[in-house]
């Protein structure tokens, strides 16, 4: 009998049963040149015997392998590891036989892990949190959803239903957002200039892929979107920073970039800057669209939360205005519902929208059609502008009542101005205050908010942070600036 033998071994509290074990450890043998091609094995009533096993464990692992093209059986003769196999030069014995399971976290093969990816997700579960701004998904409208979504699972043709469709995205709801778009911001698109996206980054990705070479200038706002910073890195852009003042991206920087090296892209989010929320000033619009047309750069205009603005009526976006096919245009569902639900839209030119469908389907075949249909319904019906207007006046008052708690509670230790739109704050605290050990301490106190390491940059190192307000109530609110109070007298 081969030595092997002696030293097997099975584990009879393993929650993997007994053949399936003994099926891989002969099969990891064979692979590592412990046994060779031909090779003889013990009888299944030996073999048992020798494990403590009933006979017919070891006999349906052998079956396993048989069927498998690992093993043969040889009628008289019994069962031998397949003489066709190639043969493989054995390590020392018993170095390599014990699966320590170290496989299971590092990889036999190298590869390059890029710093910018190196991002670790964290899930929040206080049970106060001002966030990076998110909806309160109490309010959303779920039963509508969850109905319209029941809907399309069991109306119609289950062939065509449920089967493939479009990667560009539910043909209906491409239809009701070009109508969309047209009252609510003024564009005139139609469902060919439309791609449905499982949310911005999709969307973000899937242009970077596309639209930007090796080595492109990429000029993004700082403090700005770490995602979407790494996502131009991941596609080898060269990215250039412009600081970001309370008008916004500064075109008159940008033009200087411009005069010395070709620009591919501007990232902006126009109506809202990310992070600080402030708004792009209208000559900086018109001088933007200007210098996309003079230099040939193209726009990608993140439209992260249009439908939030509560000065006045929401700024036109600049995909609006464009008139030359320059201008990206994203946005999603995500603020208006839940980022639980992945849908987003990206609009632009057909051959663009077209090629971006093409790169979306080896990625991700399709989105949710039933989801997409679901929502299509809903904007049919008037429910998500119901939604919109219901959260538009609930979130206003939240932006009033924090923003008066910061002012009056904690004006010593912070300032910030009064966001005209959007669901955060950008608020920048005293030097003093080690805001990572602040965010360390709230969380032991059930509070939680980022400490804006995420947002600082070689230009821009400000004390600063977003403090969400939308996804909290009056009450709420009010016990998370008490928290941060309590905290904050340490200082």
């Amino acid at each position: 009998m081969h030595p092997f033998f002696s030293t097997l071994n099975l584990n009879k509290g393993n929650s993997i049963t007994l053949y399936v074990q003994l099926a891989k450890k002969l099969t990891h043998a064979i692979i590592e040149g412990i046994l060779q091609p031909a090779t003889k094995l013990p009888s299944s009533r030996h073999l048992a015997e020798l494990l403590s096993v009933h006979r017919k464990t070891v006999i349906r692992a052998y079956d396993d392998l048989i069927v498998q093209g690992w093993l043969e059986s040889k009628t008289g003769s019994g069962t031998f590891v397949a003489g066709h196999l190639p043969v493989i030069k054995p390590e020392k014995f018993g170095n390599k036989i014990q699966n320590t399971g170290d496989a299971l976290l590092t990889a036999g093969f190298h590869f390059e892990q890029a710093a910018h990816l190196k991002r670790k997700f964290i899930k929040e579960h206080t049970s106060y949190h001002l966030d990076d701004g998110f909806p309160d998904p109490r309010l959303a409208p779920l039963h509508d959803l969850s109905r319209a979504y029941r809907t399309q699972l069991i109306m119609g043709n289950a062939y065509n239903r449920l089967g493939y469709e479009d990667p560009q995205g539910s043909a209906w709801l491409r239809e009701q957002l070009a109508i969309y778009f047209s009252e609510t911001r003024g564009m005139k698109v139609t469902k060919d200039n439309i791609l449905i996206t499982r949310g911005t980054v999709m969307g973000l990705y899937l242009a970077s892929t596309a639209l930007i070479r090796p080595g492109d200038n990429v000029v993004a706002g700082t403090p700005g979107w770490a995602s979407a910073n790494n996502i131009f890195l991941q596609a080898g852009a060269n990215l250039l920073q412009i600081v970001v003042d309370d008008y916004g991206i500064n075109t008159h920087d940008l033009e200087q970039i411009c005069k010395i090296k070709t620009v591919r892209m501007v990232y902006v989010t126009s109506h809202h800057h990310y992070p600080s929320s402030v708004s792009l000033r209208a000559e900086r619009r018109i001088q933007l669209l200007h210098l996309s047309s003079k230099y040939g750069f193209i726009i990608f205009e993140d439209d992260y939360d249009y439908d939030f603005h509560y000065l006045n009526k929401p700024l036109s976006p600049l995909a609006s205005a464009d008139e030359e096919g320059m201008v990206l245009y994203f946005g999603s569902f995500t603020k208006t519902i839940s980022p639980a639900f992945r849908v987003g839209y990206l609009v632009g030119s057909e051959n663009v929208i077209a090629q971006l469908a093409r790169l979306r389907r080896i990625v991700d075949r399709q989105g949710d059609t039933m989801l997409d249909n679901a929502m299509a319904e809903l904007l049919q019906n008037g429910i998500i502008q119901r939604h919109l207007r219901k959260s538009l006046r609930l979130y206003r008052q939240r932006r009033d009542t924090f923003c008066n708690l910061l002012k009056n509670e904690l004006n010593s230790y912070l300032n910030f101005v009064l966001p005209e739109g959007g669901m955060a704050v950008w608020t920048t605290f005293d030097p003093a205050i080690d805001m990572y050990k602040l965010t360390q301490d709230a969380r032991k106190k059930d509070l939680s908010f980022s400490d804006g390491r995420i947002h600082r940059s070689h230009f821009y190192q400000a004390n600063s942070t977003r403090l969400g307000f939308a996804s909290s109530n009056l009450d709420e609110l009010e016990d998370a600036v008490n928290i941060l109070k309590r905290l904050l007298t340490r200082y």
